[in-house]
């Protein structure tokens, strides 16, 4: 029996080392230990990943009809506890039965006594990850149990858990690695990937489109020779340099927009984002590059437009203001010059033309104030710093003019800067409850920089219609509106709105 058991044992590990599928390997171990030692039938479970539950994944038979058997154990599952199979699983150790359809733990005992089964064992395969599966075996006899059976078993089921733990390993990786390469070749993104070195190591289908190599083309070149302009190589060199000597992530994990080059020496906006893999050995970095070509040409479109509706809406004030003033305007003051001439020639209907002369100077009044509504008179003749302080007398509540432009700014940025002003103080007198508000207007690097403050009731609203045009205004000009409004701690506009 002894000799048996090593012949088992040099069989057993000869059919590991020359297998590669589980399967193949459970047929062959089967066949080896059931022929080698005189057992009539034998099946292989695993261990569900999900459930814990042992479903039959092989059998093997020597001889005589047990198809019954073998039938019943490819349909059942069993918990650990339940069964042979169960029973090794819950216990850890190999475990004998001297006759199994008589066990009061055997759910196939009628199947296996027309079988005419009786002796049985069972024991686990045994893996780093734990016990992935049980073997067993019956025999058509009554068979006290062998110790140097079950101890020569205990060792085998390491040696066929562990080969077949890693056979699963492999193919998870190769199924992982299968996907994680059909997800880059779908990718819409350039994904590129580069050694310590600076050289390509990865290039998908996406960098082929967007830089114009095949990845045959790249893959072994240095990376800035074949995307990075040449007026950046330098600076791409030295950051990954000083990254390998320090490994300080300046840029890693960022989102940055940068110029990217094409084969035919074309430059173009690209978003990059670049993350270190970590394995181990010298670092390799992968980037994720998106060609922004179009987005920045609508973003450009955008502003040219929204600039364009701005000057438009402008000039439209600019004609009206123009038109009241020599048309409608001038036709009043001619009226009432004339009337006044009237006046003076008698007594008989002086009256009515009192009442006429009046109503004549209060609509020549508010056509006045509707043409300085739609462009301030002032702001045009005299600039900023003027129409601001305009603003500041006529407004309800104290205003204080902190500081103020020294001198001429291009027009619509003057405009810009007046309506933020106009609107903040208007939003100051129906909403806020303020006692006072400070105005200032500073010109910083080339930029002017606005803000009102008051200290109101705060809570404003950043959504609102009035604040939704001025920051389309603001934002035509290529500056941005901001506003900060806490409950109960005042309110502050800021816009910021280059000069050129």
């Amino acid at each position: 029996m002894e000799r048996d058991l090593q012949q088992v044992e040099h069989e057993v590990a000869r059919i590991l080392a020359e297998t590669d599928q589980p399967v193949e390997a459970y047929a062959a171990t089967l066949s080896a230990i059931g022929t080698g030692l005189g057992w009539e039938l034998g099946s292989v479970w695993e261990t569900h990943p999900e459930s814990g539950r042992l479903h039959c994944v092989r059998t093997w038979h020597s001889g005589g009809d047990v198809t019954e058997f073998e039938a019943m154990s490819e349909w059942l599952e069993f918990e650990p506890g339940e069964g042979l199979p169960g029973r090794v699983l819950a216990s850890g150790e190999p475990t004998w039965l001297v006759d199994a359809p008589t066990d009061g733990n055997f759910p196939r005992a009628a199947a296996g006594r027309r079988s005419g089964l009786h002796a049985a064992f069972g024991f686990p395969l045994w893996s780093a990850r734990g016990i992935v599966g049980v073997m067993e075996f019956f025999s058509r006899e009554f068979r006290e149990p062998d110790e140097d059976l079950l101890r020569t078993m205990r060792m085998l089921g390491s040696q066929v858990g562990q080969f077949v733990a890693r056979r699963h390993a492999e193919a998870e990786v190769r199924v992982s690695e299968s996907r994680l390469r059909a997800m880059l070749e779908s990718a819409l993104d350039a994904v590129i990937t580069m050694d310590d070195g600076g050289r390509v190591i990865g290039w998908n289908n996406a960098a082929e489109a967007t830089f114009g190599y095949s990845s045959a083309e790249a893959v072994g070149r240095d990376m800035a020779e074949l995307i990075v302009p040449p007026s950046l190589r330098d600076s791409h060199r030295r950051g990954l340099a000083r990254f390998l000597q320090s490994e300080e992530p300046v840029i890693l994990d960022r989102r940055l927009e940068l110029t990217g080059m094409h084969r035919d020496g074309a430059e173009f906006p690209v978003e990059l984002t670049v993350t270190r893999i970590k394995l181990p050995g010298a670092p390799t970095f992968t980037g994720y590059l998106r060609d922004i070509s179009a987005r920045k040409k609508a973003e450009s479109d955008l502003l040219a437009s929204r600039a364009r509706l701005v000057e438009v809406a402008d000039a439209e004030r600019r004609r009206i203001q123009r038109n009241l003033h020599d048309g409608a305007q001038q036709r009043l003051t001619s009226v009432l010059i004339s009337l006044s001439r009237l006046r003076e020639g008698g007594a008989v209907q002086e009256a009515l033309l009192d009442q006429s002369i009046d109503e004549l100077a209060s609509g020549l009044q508010e056509v006045r104030e509707l043409a300085n509504g739609l462009h301030p008179a002032v702001l045009t003749e005299r600039g900023l710093a003027a129409a601001l302080e305009a603003l500041a007398l006529r407004a309800p509540i104290p205003v204080e003019l902190d500081a103020l432009p020294d001198c001429r700014l291009p027009e619509p940025v003057e405009a810009a800067a007046y309506y933020v002003v106009a609107e903040a103080l208007n939003n100051v007198q129906k909403h806020a409850g303020a006692r006072r508000v400070v105005v200032s207007a500073v010109i910083d690097a080339a930029t002017l920089v606005v803000e009102v403050k008051d200290d109101g009731s705060g809570g404003a609203e950043e959504e609102g219609s009035g604040l939704r045009g001025l920051a389309d205004r603001v934002e035509a000009l290529g500056g941005q509106l901001g506003l900060e409004s806490p409950a109960g701690g005042g309110t502050r506009l800021r816009a910021v709105i280059p000069c050129s």
